[in-house]
């Protein structure tokens, strides 16, 4: 059964026409992706099926009863609230109700007043409780707050930062469960393990889900099917964003296909005429006619109609032997530790991604090697050649009451790639068009900001980028070509982010905020450090079960040797001499296959010979423990 219905929906912006003529429908539980270039019309839709927009035409009909809940790129939340009145705004009466019940507890455990009519109040709020849904409410905003990285949850919402604004909002969203919810680039500011927690939950989640995000993986592990919005249309292809890339891919075969065939037509057409027919018959009349109305065709399909990001960088200036070096940088803020001892060097043309929880300091090693924030101890050692060109997520360079135009650099004529070019003609290749160019900065959407960042940024003299989440409110086509753009770039990248496919399809190694300070370097892109990091977790668990076992083994021989247990036979006795030998050599074996597991090429070779490899490595964990737990056992008999 549909929960939502949309026919001939029609919506416009003054002579701009966002949809006209949209239909789709949703069915209960389903999970759909929308995807399109920015400026596309998704958010509108959103925000027109959350009620909080308008259209001129169509219809939108609802299942009978649902609620519905939206997520926007940019929430709001009401003056004075803190996060946890903003994230139990979905249901007030029951947070009252505990509230209260909780107050008359504290009043009776000081002993202050009635002790009777205490009772009933606290009575009452327990009734009230019960008939809203119960303790469980309580239990369930602590988790959500918790997975999403809030915490001190009674500061006020004002002062959070927009990472944080966005985290309370998705968990108010969640907590209120309405039968549709709507969630408008829910991943941005989420760190891998929040994502993925976020996916599993979305994953069983029982009702229906509308999602934009440009997180790939996201929506290949979520959706069932996908919705792309474009010119004012909606196309749908089953399935997540991999089904989509295929599908994408044999629609635009046929349509090249379609597009051949019109060339070869308007090219008969065209010998035909030049030849000159003695006779201008009715029929003839009509095929000079049919000509015109291709090549008409032909050249309405030439008007320039820009979708597309175009990206060109200059030449990255050459570097020198030392791009940037870091050593043993430490930084602490009071009692808490964000880098530890950091010691590591940027070679020429490495992209290193850096990634971590929220708030681990990914931001801030940023600052430290731009100057702009101390460390406590180290050096940064940055290369007589290395030029810097910095992207900040919090787009403080951008003046909000300066124009597109005036935003983007100081003068009409810029150097695009080796050749000048006039301002305006090179912000038409980032999506601003002249009556765009003539906006102020604060009414652009957070996606065409980081555009207009992006565009100041490849218009620097540098060898050296560092970026500070660029991939925030991106469209997917948007992100392709700046991944394809960063991976062709000349010079060094260091970039946080959040996105784990542009880190795989980017990075050639990767900094990784851990635990307590712990700041590590990593080889390979974020596949391969999953990959190692699921098989050392496996590792470690397996060594835990093994030592435990060892203890119950020498438990079990203490016993055993405590009853009068017999003395080791001439065949143990020769099992125990040769125990260390073959216990090296399982090692020895262990330690071969872990080197080749390290090996980056493994991953790119045969898929077979990466699980042989695999199934062999922990074949030779498991031996190596065996061979531990008997050796204890044989050393506890001999005595």
């Amino acid at each position: 059964m549909n929960v939502l219905n949309v026919q001939e929906l029609r919506k416009s912006y003054g002579t701009r026409v966002v949809f006209d003529g949209v239909s789709f429908a949703l069915d209960e539980g389903e999970k759909v992706g929308f995807i399109g270039v920015n400026g596309s019309g998704k958010s509108t839709l959103f925000r027109i099926v959350a009620g909080l927009e308008g259209h001129e035409g169509g219809t939108l009909a609802f299942q009978r009863g649902i609620r519905t809940g939206y997520l926007s790129q940019e929430p709001e939340f009401e003056p004075g609230a803190t996060i946890l009145s903003t994230v139990a705004g979905g249901k007030p009466d029951l947070l009252d109700a505990i509230r209260e019940y909780h107050a008359v507890g504290e009043a009776l455990a000081a002993g202050t007043g009635d002790v009777d009519r205490l009772l009933a109040r606290q009575e009452r709020a327990a009734g009230r409780i019960d008939s809203l849904g119960g303790w469980d409410y309580e239990h369930q905003m602590e988790n959500v707050l918790t997975r999403l990285g809030v915490e001190q949850w009674e500061r006020p919402v004002e002062g959070l930062s927009g990472g944080e604004r966005k985290r309370v909002a998705l968990a108010r969203v969640l907590l209120q469960a309405p039968e549709l919810l709507l969630l408008d680039e829910p991943t941005n500011h989420l760190d891998a393990d929040t994502t993925a927690w976020l996916e599993e939950h979305l994953e069983s989640y029982p009702g229906a889900v509308m999602l934009i995000t440009h997180d790939r993986y996201f929506l290949d592990r979520v959706v069932t099917r996908m919705l792309e919005v474009s010119t004012g249309e909606l196309v749908g292809y089953p399935g997540g964003y991999t089904e989509y890339l295929e599908a994408k891919a044999e629609r635009m075969e046929r349509a090249s296909v379609e597009e051949a065939k019109r060339q070869k037509l308007i090219a008969q057409e065209l010998a035909w005429v030049r030849r000159s027919p003695s006779a201008r018959t009715g029929k003839q009349k009509a095929r000079i006619g049919r000509l015109g109305g291709l090549e008409a065709e032909q050249k309405e399909k030439r008007l320039p109609n820009r979708t597309t990001v175009e990206m060109a960088m200059n030449e990255a200036p050459r570097l020198g032997r030392t791009v940037l070096n870091l050593h043993h940088v430490r930084k602490s803020f009071g009692e808490r530790t964000l880098i530890r001892d950091l010691d590591t060097m940027l070679s020429a043309g490495e992209r290193i991604g850096i990634i971590g929880p929220n708030g681990a300091g990914k931001t801030t090693l940023l600052r430290i090697i731009l100057g702009q924030e101390p460390a406590d101890s180290g050096e940064v050692e940055i290369g007589k050649n290395t030029r810097i060109a910095y992207f900040d997520q919090r787009r403080e360079d951008l003046n909000p009451e300066h124009s597109v135009y005036e935003a983007a650099a100081d003068s009409d004529w810029v150097m695009v790639a080796g050749q000048r070019t006039h301002l305006r003609s090179y912000l038409e290749t980032f999506l601003f068009p002249p009556e765009k160019q003539r906006q102020v900065v604060r009414s652009l959407s957070g996606g065409e900001r980081n555009r207009l960042l992006l565009a100041r940024l490849f218009l620097q003299d540098a060898n050296l980028l560092m970026l500070d989440e660029p991939t925030n409110d991106l469209d997917l086509v948007t992100l392709q070509v700046l991944e394809s753009v960063l991976a062709d770039y000349g010079g060094c990248v260091v970039v946080v982010t959040h996105d784990r496919f542009f880190l795989d399809k980017v990075a050639t190694g990767l900094i990784v905020f851990e635990k307590d300070g712990a700041v590590r370097r990593h080889a390979g892109n974020y596949d391969l450090y999953r990959r190692l990091k699921e098989q050392r977790e496996a590792e470690a668990a397996e060594a835990a079960q093994a030592h435990t076992q060892a203890r119950k083994a020498t438990a079990a021989t203490a016993a055993a040797k405590a009853d009068g247990g017999k003395k080791l036979s001439w065949k143990e006795k020769k099992e125990l001499d040769g125990m260390e030998a073959a216990i090296e050599k399982a090692e020895a074996r262990k330690e071969e296959l872990s080197a080749r597991l390290a090996d980056p090429a493994l991953y790119t070779g045969p898929a077979d010979e990466l699980a042989r490899v695999t199934s062999a490595f922990r074949e030779a964990g498991e031996a190596v423990d065996v061979l531990y737990a008997r050796w204890a056992e044989l050393e506890e008999l001999a005595g």
